[in-house]
């Protein structure tokens, strides 16, 4: 049985032109619908296994706050259904639930219980949740005098106090400050290895590819698209920059996704990675000179022209990336059928692995004031250390040694 099962999926809200019409409906129910309904949510469906991590993503508006209230069972739905197996705990909206007067230790209290655990056990749990939120004296304090990333870390800390089964968590944990976002990963991460079921909403590329086995993209209270999280997150990404001009997605043979979009203006003719006597490589050596060449066609005048790269892990995670805007190399006034080519020279100073590039032709100082071509997965290669002592992680840093006597 899955942990999370949602079946056609719906809420609607009723508008009303004005108040008197909200009020007549409210006098004689019987009469005619004085509203019509606004939909956030259509026909959403999907299941998640028990154990498996999905991030949900989407625009602003898209429906995601309000899918997760619904799975959570804060707000009803209009149509559809949820069923979830095991216990469930949610990090919804900043201090839902917590009553500004009370004090953290009461409001802990309370929402411990509503989370299924006996007065008694919140009780011994007590130290625990303050151990973890670190708020200090402010534990006996009322919350109203909290700031957001106090009242995060309560909430968080008393959501997680039990390893619970399904762990919901909205975008709160972005409030916070970067200490204890590192601490409630690290919660979370353990949490996962011990079989939890996560369902995450985060803007963050980094945190979705890091945390999660699979993403959902919402669009206009529907789901968009389904899939490994890399491939959605970088669908999404190019549909916020593509400004409706359409964005393409095809298998690779490694079972990867390559998204290209853009207005075409200025296209990408090909993309090569060369050594420095100009061969193609397949795979490269920890720390070897090599070079990164991009033809470009104008398609129409381009007034401003950058060209930029990432080089992403074989988790889709970023490396390095730059472009020719914050190198000081901006090109201007290119006429329709212009043709250049943009070398970019560096050391592979990554760690052993599978890497890709993605290019970017854009305007500004990221693609997405104005994306005239986005190509993911243009180059892929692979990094072995032939020459250099063994180390570990994604970078190669020059060290020195020296032993000095007490």
């Amino acid at each position: 049985m899955a942990a999370i099962e949602v079946v056609g999926l719906g809420k609607a809200y009723k508008k009303y032109p004005n108040p008197w019409a909200r009020l007549a409906e409210w006098v004689d129910p019987w009469s005619r619908p004085r509203h019509r309904l606004h939909w956030v949510l259509e026909e959403v469906s999907f299941t998640v296994q028990p154990g498996e991590a999905v991030g949900l993503v989407g625009l602003n508006g898209a429906g995601k706050s309000t899918l997760l209230k619904l799975i959570a069972g804060v707000a009803e739905p209009t149509r559809g259904v949820v069923r979830l197996q095991g216990r469930v705990a949610a990090l919804l909206e900043l201090g839902l639930g917590f009553h500004p007067d009370f004090t953290g230790r009461q409001n802990a209290l309370l929402a411990g219980q509503l989370l299924g655990l006996s007065a008694e056990q919140v009780r011994a749990l007590l130290p625990q949740i303050e151990a973890f939120a670190e708020i200090g004296e402010y534990f006996d304090e009322p919350v109203r005098v909290y700031s957001s990333g106090m009242q995060v870390r309560l909430a968080f800390a008393v959501a997680t106090v039990v390893r619970p089964d399904v762990l919901i968590v909205d975008e709160a944990l972005s409030v916070g400050d970067a200490y204890f976002q590192h601490k409630s990963f690290d919660r979370i991460l353990e949490f996962r290895a011990q079989g939890t079921t996560l369902l995450f909403v985060s803007h963050d590329k980094a945190s979705i590819l890091r945390l999660c086995d699979r993403a959902i993209l919402l669009e206009g209270g529907r789901v968009a698209m389904e899939g490994a999280p890399e491939s959605v997150m970088d669908f999404y990404n190019a549909r916020i920059a593509d400004r409706g001009t359409g964005v393409v997605q095809e298998p690779l043979a490694d079972g990867r996704v390559r998204t290209r979009s853009g207005s075409g203006e200025a296209k990408i003719e090909a993309v090569r990675l060369l050594d420095e006597a100009g061969r193609a490589l397949a795979v490269v050596r920890v720390g070897q000179a090599v070079r990164l060449e991009v033809e470009i066609a104008c398609q129409e005048a381009v007034p401003e022209l950058v060209a930029g790269f990432m080089i992403r892990d074989r988790m889709g995670l970023p490396v390095f990336g730059t472009n020719t805007f914050h190198l000081g190399a901006v090109r201007r006034d290119l006429a329709p059928g212009a043709r250049l080519r943009v070398c970019f020279a560096l050391e592979a100073n990554v760690g052993v692995g599978s890497y890709s590039v993605t290019v970017a032709l854009h305007r500004g100082d990221t693609h997405v004031s104005g994306n005239y071509d986005w190509w993911d997965h243009a180059v892929v290669f692979e990094v072995v250390n032939a020459d250099r002592p063994t180390f570990v992680g994604t970078a190669c840093l020059p060290v020195a040694v020296r032993w000095e006597e007490g």
